[in-house]
């Protein structure tokens, strides 16, 4: 990742409101071509949200989302799969009736890669659904439904890829390989959003955090120097802000 590099994506003073709750209140921060940013804080702090209304599944109520160079708020999220922009959730939602195999043609077939969409062995292999590329995503473990939104996500090609905890439930062996292929992603030049609980998973994968709080940016840097600050340290040890 180059330190110069104009930012893919530039958010400013972001604001959602759900009635009265202010989810986001007024959050900035900018991502670049082949960065790993991570968005952490606690439950309620609005990482979720943020990755909600970037990916279109929410529209802003105020503040701007500018993806290369364009303002996309309120923008559905289908068309901003074909301009580059695609996503995992905390749970997967793939066609339970549909095979491995079938979820990933979908994706391939109505997600308009802008570049050339990879081959369907390469995603079955890399991403080690080869094995179950014929069952049902009904009939997958947790893991391995988590691995099938990865791998459709990725079908599409996007510049800019969120990620909302998609460590959760994985194995030490399975999050350091996960780790492996999230970093070699960014390696291509690919831009990526990682929500996570999992500080050293965050800690291995990430070039910058965002620390939120209620809705807010209280850090931006380093976590190895988020976890030296005393505002972070009363956020996650002696703050009582709910989900």
């Amino acid at each position: 990742m180059s330190r110069d590099a104009k930012p893919i994506l530039n958010v400013s003073k972001l604001v959602k409101r759900f009635g009265g709750f202010y989810a986001l209140d007024g959050l900035s921060f900018h991502v670049t071509p082949g960065e790993i940013l991570g968005l952490v804080g606690p439950n309620g702090s609005g990482k979720t949200t943020a990755i909600n209304v970037i990916s279109g599944l929410y529209a802003p109520d105020g503040g701007e989302v500018v993806f290369d160079g364009a303002s996309i708020g309120g923008t559905a999220s289908h068309r901003l799969v074909h301009v580059g922009i695609n996503r995992t959730f905390q749970v997967p939602k793939p066609f339970l009736s549909l095979t491995v195999r079938e979820n990933i043609q979908v994706a391939l077939a109505y997600g308009h890669a802008q570049a050339s969409p990879p081959a369907m062995t390469e995603l079955l292999d890399e991403y080690r659904l080869k094995d179950v590329a014929n069952r049902p995503a009904a009939d997958l473990n947790s893991a391995q439904q988590k691995l099938l939104d990865l791998t459709r996500a990725l079908a599409t090609r996007p510049r800019l890829l969120l990620l909302d905890e998609l460590a959760a439930g994985l194995n030490p062996a399975e999050l350091d390989w996960i780790a492996g292929r999230i970093k070699a992603l960014a390696a291509t030049g690919m831009a990526i959003i990682v929500v996570e609980h999992l500080m050293g998973f965050i800690e291995q994968i990430t070039d910058r955090v965002i620390v939120l709080n209620a809705g807010k940016e209280i850090f931006e840097g380093t976590l190895a120097t988020a976890v030296r600050e005393p505002q972070v340290i009363e956020v996650f040890l002696g703050g009582e802000h709910a989900a």
